[in-house]
């Protein structure tokens, strides 16, 4: 089966990558573009440890095809940093020893920021 050509932008950054049909946008980002930040959590959807924003939505990057990302805007936990500092929705959850990003949901109080869960 031949790989599929994606040009996507990625934290503002022009990306191209190649992906097999069935690869999600989850492997695509952290196997093949070294953006770790993005976590694997339930592989259902459920948890939200995947969750990137593509085009001004919240996703689970383990549900999206990456092929599904052409021509595409993403932003990762990565994009959410300033330098080395995080973004308050990506830090921690306060009470908890959980790393994963928080999911974001736009309109959200925050500027569509806003914390739906951990």
């Amino acid at each position: 089966m031949s790989k599929l050509h994606v040009a996507a932008t990625i934290n503002g950054e022009p990306a191209e990558f190649l992906c097999e049909p069935q690869q999600t946008l989850l492997d695509v980002l952290r196997d093949e573009l070294g953006l770790t930040g993005t976590k694997e959590g339930c592989g259902s959807g459920d948890c939200g440890a995947c969750s990137v924003i593509l085009d001004d939505r919240v996703v689970c990057s383990c549900l999206v095809l990456a092929a599904e990302a052409e021509g595409a805007r993403i932003t990762t936990v990565e994009g959410l940093a300033t330098g080395d500092v995080l973004h308050a929705p990506a830090t921690p959850v306060p009470g908890t020893r959980r790393a994963a990003m928080r999911v974001l949901h736009p309109g959200a109080a925050g500027g569509g920021q806003g914390i739906a869960r951990p």
